[in-house]
């Protein structure tokens, strides 16, 4: 059956149509900065759905902003799969001409061929697909676009106060049609040590916030290390800690007042956010008790805090899921190689569908994301047609 419906497809679809695309999409800027920011690229993608005859809505989140919604609706009784990724990006930075695809090499570069654009128009083919060919299925397609990926998941986040349902997702970070059944939780913490400022001749008058700080981290190195090396996870490997910066004091001849020190936690699906905050507690408690003298503050950094009641939790599926399964078997007829079930080494909002709605969910698509935020993002050429019929024919066995 699968070659039929292939066969189908591949009459109904073309790479040129479908590159076409993600070239408009990148000379649509979608960054921070930028006047309603996504909303733009949420337009065109309602008005191609529209023209496919597509049932679509666009829904404003915040600011002028929108997601994108696009549905297609089952005969009944089937399972409802998600088809999500985000719809900014970060900004140029420092790549040449970001917002112009150009393609050398069987690739295509510029600023959100991979993360996300690329992705996204490989989702939306891939409905298309079988909106062209009259498949009809039991259970419901649906296509999220989705905002601020890149900054705060707002876009995913309303999902989930809408009460998003599915049997399954698919988030469509660049995995390089790899599947990813895994990611770790992350947050960014910021640790303020107080001291009390004084000259550096009488510098015993003071207490110095930086040897708090260096106190505090060789304490971390002692107790907190060890335990994180063995948080562990068969694809992941163990959760991790960053000291990222540390900032204090003003000047040499004075005994710093205040010192700033921030890190990146990630940790491993079965450690919670609410251990790792206790992890920090507790090594805070015991230097106060230990010296009279230490005052630290923990708090989320401010570009790292979600809407009240979300954190970036981890994200693991069931390795019995059936979509892995379906996944693994289309890939390998489309694209004639057999996917590696790995993990995501970046954060997703897949981590909010599965620990906040509880929806079973992988990261799989087309694109490199190791040139993501990068002057050279690409992805491949020859993987965006066959992405577009791998979801296609999950889809349909996984929908009917």
């Amino acid at each position: 059956m699968d070659s039929e419906f292939l066969g189908k497809l591949k009459e109904a679809l073309c790479e040129e149509e479908i590159v076409k695309t993600i070239s408009d999409l990148v000379r649509i800027p979608s960054y921070n900065g930028i006047e309603n920011q996504e909303t733009r690229v949420a337009e065109y993608i309602h008005d191609i759905f529209e023209r496919e005859g597509i049932k679509s809505e666009l829904v404003h989140v915040t600011d002028g902003r929108c997601n994108v919604i696009g549905k297609i609706k089952g005969t009944g009784n089937g399972k409802t799969l998600l088809f999500t990724g985000h719809i900014d990006t970060v900004p140029p930075y420092d790549m040449e001409d970001p917002f112009e695809v150009k393609e050398k090499d069987g690739k295509l570069f510029g600023r959100g061929v991979a993360d996300m654009k690329g992705p996204l128009a490989c989702m939306i083919y891939a409905m298309i697909g079988i909106k062209r060919t009259n498949i009809q299925l039991k259970g419901d397609i649906i296509f999220a676009g989705v905002i601020d990926e890149e900054e705060k998941s707002l876009g995913t986040i309303d999902l989930l106060e809408r009460k998003i349902k599915a049997d399954a997702a698919i988030v469509g970070e660049p995995s390089n049609l790899e599947i990813c059944v895994a990611h770790r939780g992350l947050e960014w913490f910021e640790f303020n040590f107080h001291g009390k400022t004084v000259h550096g001749g009488k510098q015993r008058d003071g207490i110095n916030a930086i040897l708090k700080a260096s106190n505090f981290i060789q304490r971390l190195e002692e107790e907190l290390i060890p335990k994180i090396e063995k948080e562990t996870h068969p694809l992941i490997g163990t959760s991790s800690m960053n000291y990222g910066t540390i900032n204090g004091g003003t000047q040499p001849s004075t005994v710093a007042g205040d010192c700033v020190l921030k890190i990146d936690r990630r940790w491993v699906p079965g450690i919670g956010y609410d251990d790792v905050i206790k992890q920090y507690e507790d090594i805070i408690g015991e230097l106060e008790k230990e010296d009279k003298e230490f005052k630290c503050s923990l708090k989320v950094m401010d570009t790292s805090i979600m809407k009240n009641g979300y954190v970036h939790e981890a994200m693991e599926i069931d390795l019995e899921h059936p979509i892995i399964e379906n996944a693994i078997d289309k890939t390998k007829k489309v694209y004639g190689k057999k996917p590696e079930l790995t993990y995501f080494t970046a954060w997703s909002d897949g981590g909010l569908l599965s620990s906040y709605a509880g929806i079973p969910t992988i990261v799989f698509a087309p694109g490199d994301l190791e040139t993501a935020h990068s002057k050279d993002e690409q992805i491949e050429k020859v993987q965006i047609l066959s992405a577009a019929l791998i979801y296609a024919l999950i889809a349909i066995e996984f929908c009917e």
